[in-house]
């Protein structure tokens, strides 16, 4: 509610009234409406609107101008929605499919889609269709007729939840310090911040500071008069730059359509009468004013003679019906569950798995970081005492098990069901998985020692095998900023955190040269596997484990260890390091300092900027290796110096794709609903029809190009 909407509640004429409407339209300026106390200029309505259920219901039911809300009905919808075409029919169709979608697939949830569900749940009950819509040139009783306050009230605080929940989760602790996001300060949408700070300061003030002061204050700025600009600049800013930092579909462009929700209910209509005339048979209705609808509760207009019998019959609604209690009731009771689902974790406790609660309703968005190091799957055949290990990810192609408690307890279950076909009999499921939460020490999550398949899972019980959060050695964080400052270019580190009586089984690749494990905190055990030899080391003591070989790390001390792992990729060094020469000879071949003919494997060097001919025809690996490299680092370039037509055309290929992957998903669905499961050959046939990508997909070679343009995080 603003200012704005409380000039809706007084009486508007229909238009075409007869010539006493224009009478009174000329009254003179003492007969206009009294000047409003400074409350109501600021918020919209009056003291006295809260004084009473019945003034309340009033203030909720009060007439609003339809114009707003018939766009944001356009700017989110599906077509049906969007064209609102039989609106009510079109929103329980995609509420109906879209809600059994989302529950279908677990692996999908999260606070993006939560919100999409929300505000379709919301249009379903709302009058979304009484502004530029099908149904307004079926029905004309509807056509640009008055909506409810109630129903930009609940939007606009659904928005708000939205930003200032995501801002209060924020304020944790990690995220204060700058440890949740810290890798998006390298990303190239902030070189222009780094002109004037370090990247930690970066990281720290603007990643950081920036958004938690945004999520706080967007949906304050966005409510009133004199702040809303400087909220739609931000606002957009903010959105537009996480549509490139964040692979999280239609959100920003949803968010960024909300942002006008805020703003008068007619703004549509002196933004659109700005348009040429020849247009206006398209457009929506730019004149000012709304017929009377049921759905609002109208103010009796005092007077007496001519004004009284000028009073339309549609504005005598004075009267609170069932449907306006019912209206005001929702609304109420539906932001108090918003506000209260968040923080609704002491219920659903068997969801707190180092994060709080039921993952999709937190809007604990970008909160945590997480990276993992080590995963492994044992199984045991309880018949025969037969024990093996699983390829991560074996008959699923989803990742978030690997965090999630009930994930893991339903994908332990899955594999009890099919490794029999595999001459498993009654096998016992162990996971050992380590995971780093906000660039602290990586360690296990889930207890290595516990049969998933037959442990207890409760949604409302603490999940009894997920090991603590060993947020005690949080300090140390500062000190690997350090190590990692002191290292070369070529070593990498890895820090390690274990509990006492468990120990880590590890395997260093032959690519790993000269690699160590240096004791931070803690006694260990170390085993070399094929010498069948122990050494123990304390604080600051350091053994070399050889490559190509197994070795175990026991936690012997009474606390938890801590530990690093320095190493060296060396066949990685000596590719960058022939990639170095490579290039070198290239730049003389440019410029005509080469005096020496190339030989036949360098041949290719020489046509390197022609087209990808050349990497075809190279003969050495090396030389084919550094010219794809090139030859996508030049794409990268072109990607980002293209044009703007350019970018808007890979946006809407891009999402025709997407919007196509989700009608023929769909389409299956509910035909499979309906008639049952087609044979299993034909299912992965449709399926892979569905998930065609546009060629040369954006995201893929996005995925290729990580390590070569140097942000991997991304």
């Amino acid at each position: 509610m603003e200012a704005g909407d409380a000039t809706a509640g007084a009486f508007v004429r229909r238009d075409g009234d007869d010539q006493t409407a224009k009478d009174q339209h000329k009254a003179p300026k003492r007969e206009q409406t009294p000047t409003r106390s400074k409350m109501e200029q600021i918020f919209g309505f009056k003291k006295e609107d809260l004084t009473s259920w019945h003034s309340f219901v009033s203030l909720l039911n009060r007439p609003t101008d339809p114009a707003s809300l018939g766009i944001f009905r356009c700017l989110f919808g599906a077509s049906g929605i969007m064209l609102g075409c039989f609106y009510r029919l079109s929103c329980l169709m995609f509420l109906s499919t879209y809600w059994y979608i989302f529950f279908l697939d677990k692996t999908t949830w999260n606070n993006h889609s939560y919100l999409y569900g929300l505000i379709g749940f919301q249009l379903t009950l709302m009058d979304g269709n009484r502004y530029w819509s099908i149904d307004g040139l079926r029905r004309p009783s509807i056509r640009n007729a008055h909506v409810p306050l109630w129903n930009y009230t609940l939007l606009r605080a659904q928005i708000f939840i939205v930003y200032f929940i995501a801002g209060v989760k924020k304020l944790d602790a990690d995220w204060v310090e700058g440890y949740s996001m810290s890798y998006l300060a390298h990303h190239w949408l902030f070189d222009p911040f780094k002109l004037i700070l370090p990247v930690e300061l970066v990281s720290l003030l603007v990643v950081h500071g920036g958004g938690l002061i945004l999520d706080l204050t967007a949906g304050y700025l966005l409510f009133f008069d004199v702040t809303r600009p400087y909220a739609f600049f931000f606002v957009s800013y903010f959105h537009c730059m996480n549509s490139q930092l964040f692979s999280i579909g239609m959100f920003p462009y949803t968010m960024l359509a909300t942002s006008p929700l805020f703003c008068y209910p007619d703004w549509p209509r002196n933004f659109f009468a700005h348009f040429p005339s020849f247009l206006r048979a398209v457009l929506p209705l730019t004149s000012p004013g709304s017929q009377p609808s049921p759905s609002c509760v109208y103010e009796e207009i005092q007077g007496s003679g001519t004004q009284q019998r000028q009073t339309p019959a549609a504005a005598k609604s004075s009267k609170l019906r069932l449907k306006h209690k019912l209206g005001a009731i929702f609304t109420v009771l539906y932001l108090m569950e918003q506000f209260f689902m968040p923080y609704s974790h002491f219920i659903t406790q068997g969801y707190n798995n180092w994060t709080n609660g039921l993952y999709g309703y937190s809007w604990d968005m970008m909160v945590h970081s997480r990276s993992h190091q080590h995963v492994k799957i044992t199984y045991k055949d309880r018949k025969t005492g037969e024990t093996g290990y699983l390829n991560p990810g074996v008959f699923t192609q989803s990742r978030r098990w690997k965090d999630h408690g009930d994930m893991l307890k339903q994908y332990a279950t899955c594999l009890h069901q099919y490794l029999p076909r595999y001459n498993i009999s009654d096998p016992e499921i162990y996971f050992d998985i380590w995971v780093s939460i906000n660039e602290r020490f990586q360690q296990r999550i889930f207890d290595p020692r516990v049969d998933i398949v037959r442990a207890e899972w409760s949604p409302f019980k603490p999940n009894k095998w997920l090991m603590p959060l060993l947020v005690d050695l949080s300090p140390w964080r500062t000190k690997f900023q350090e190590i990692e400052g002191s290292l070369d270019n070529q070593t990498e580190i890895v820090f390690i955190a274990d509990f006492p009586g468990l120990h880590l089984e590890n395997f260093v690749s032959e690519d790993l040269g000269n690699t160590s494990i240096q004791v931070l905190q803690g006694q260990v055990n170390v085993e070399i596997v094929e010498e069948k030899k122990n050494y123990t080391l304390q604080p600051g003591e350091q053994i070399k484990v050889p490559a190509g070989a197994y070795h175990k790390v026991y936690t012997v001390s009474e606390d938890p260890s801590c530990y690093m792992y320095v190493y060296v990729n060396t066949t990685e060094a000596a590719l960058q390091k022939n990639f170095t020469k490579l290039y070198e000879i290239q730049e003389r071949v440019r410029n005509g300092t080469e005096t020496e003919p190339l030989p036949p494997e360098l041949q290719p060097l020489m046509a390197a900027d022609d087209d990808e001919g050349s990497e075809v025809n190279a003969t050495d690996p090396i030389v084919r290796l550094f010219l794809k490299r090139q030859r996508r680092m030049k794409e990268v370039k072109k990607r980002r110096e293209a044009g703007v037509l350019e970018r808007l055309q890979r946006f809407a290929v891009k999402k025709y794709y997407t919007i196509r992957r989700g009608i023929l998903m769909t389409a299956i669905a509910m035909r499979n609903l309906a008639v049952g499961l087609p044979p299993l050959e034909q299912l992965t046939r449709e399926v892979a029809y569905a998930n065609m990508k546009e060629p040369q997909a954006e995201a893929s070679q996005d995925e290729r190009l990580k390590d070569e343009v140097g942000h991997a995080e991304l």
